[in-house]
């Protein structure tokens, strides 16, 4: 059955309804350290050990006691022997335990002679200057870095618990779709359920590749239920209202559709939903509920141009992958510029219009084809006109959305 567009949503209440029926997942596993870039802390990391745990040079020098460089300076040196009180020291030595500072390789001469005057603790890492003992380096729900990665391996952990990766199902749909590697005499090269993966990937999920489903209602539907086991499920193609577009009709038969139609240019066509629980929709926190038996589960239908399927994963897949897999939100990368050249919008639309930039001015590559999907990879980004909008006048000045 032919579908057509009940209400066009806003993309922020669209977006905003579509978050707050995920629950992000609770499992857990322990992993390498070297394994854990990307992660997100499932317990909080507390230090058992100071660092550093001993005192230590934290310059070339000679240790020595403060109070026998009083007065030392340029004309008036102090000459200490090299003894208990006077030892040679490299950067990250060991402080030997009649010193309490270093005086720096340049501020000697042969003999020793020093020329500089030291406070106590002058150029020493004390005990737990770095963590001390007992300190929260981590919280629960920290993404790990390679720097913070590295913390872990000086607190001498090898091993951390982290939440797991969620999956995410990715349908490719159209009978006009021929595999990849396929001779595309027959049909179009399916290519968006790539795309669709890999971004889920960089977004923290794993991708799982399903077979393109052919525009056949009953096995949308077939396709759709046997991938509830998975935390999320993205559909390409089929979700506008033609004819063939049967996705939207196949959420709203296995569980709610919450959306059909955003208020956004390339990408009017999206629907959002829930299926698995068909309380969701009247009961938005249902899957928040621990003793909660349903498993509810997320589903995104992408329009099927690739320029607008892009579009539309980067304005809610992002979001609800990365809430998904607990991953703090992050604004995405852009760069302040000038538009270069009139553009023109529909009002109560937000906006994408591809662009290159040079010298900080934003060309516009091209303001419409959703299906061209070089005019993507042939700009640097986006430049995102808000709905109150109707366009932007040359020079105008904006926010340049990367691509990547």
């Amino acid at each position: 059955m032919t579908m057509v567009f009940r209400k066009r949503t806003r993309v922020d209440v669209a977006r905003k309804m579509f978050l707050e029926r995920i629950s992000p997942i609770e499992r857990t596993e322990k992993l390498s350290i070297e394994d854990a870039r990307g992660r997100v802390t499932a317990e909080a990391i507390v230090s058992e050990i100071d660092v550093p745990d001993h005192r230590r040079a934290a310059m070339d020098g000679y240790a020595v006691r403060a109070d026998d460089t009083t007065g030392a300076s340029q004309s008036n040196p102090v000459l200490i022997r090299e003894g208990a009180r006077c030892v040679r020291v490299h950067t990250g030595s060991p402080m030997p335990q009649e010193t309490d500072a270093v005086v720096m390789i340049e501020d000697t001469l042969p003999g020793v002679e020093i020329r500089s005057a030291v406070h106590p603790n002058k150029h020493v890492s004390l005990i737990g200057e770095d963590v001390a003992k007992g300190d929260t380096v981590f919280g629960v729900g920290h993404r790990l870095r390679g720097c913070d990665i590295a913390m872990l391996a000086m607190l001498g952990i090898s091993h951390i618990t982290v939440y797991e990766r969620p999956t995410v199902a990715v349908i490719p749909t159209g009978s006009e779709l021929v595999p990849r590697g396929k001779s595309t005499a027959d049909g179009i090269r399916e290519t968006n359920g790539l795309m669709v993966g890999l971004y889920v990937e960089k977004w923290g999920g794993i991708p799982i590749y399903r077979d393109i489903v052919v525009d056949d209602p009953d096995l949308i539907e077939k396709e759709i239920l046997a991938c509830q086991g998975y935390d999320a499920i993205i559909l390409c193609g089929g979700t506008s209202v033609g004819a063939r577009d049967y996705v939207p009709g196949a959420i709203e038969s296995t569980g709610v559709l919450l959306v059909h139609g955003v208020a956004l240019s390339p990408g009017k066509p999206t629907a959002l939903g829930i299926v698995g629980d068909t309380r969701a929709h009247t009961h938005p926190t249902l899957n928040h509920d621990p003793n909660s038996n349903y498993t509810p589960t997320p589903v995104l239908s992408l329009p099927g141009y690739p320029v607008a399927c892009l579009i539309a994963l980067s304005e809610f897949g992002r979001p609800a992958v990365m809430r998904l897999g607990r991953i703090p939100a992050e604004p995405r990368p852009r760069l302040r510029a000038r538009i270069g050249a009139k553009i023109a919008s529909k009002i109560g639309y937000v906006t994408y219009t591809r662009v290159r930039v040079a010298d900080g001015v934003a060309h516009p590559v091209m303001t419409s084809g959703a299906g061209i999907l070089s005019s993507v990879t042939g700009s640097d980004g986006f430049v995102i006109i808000r709905e109150e909008l109707e366009g932007l006048d040359s020079g105008d000045p904006v926010d340049v959305v990367w691509i990547e």
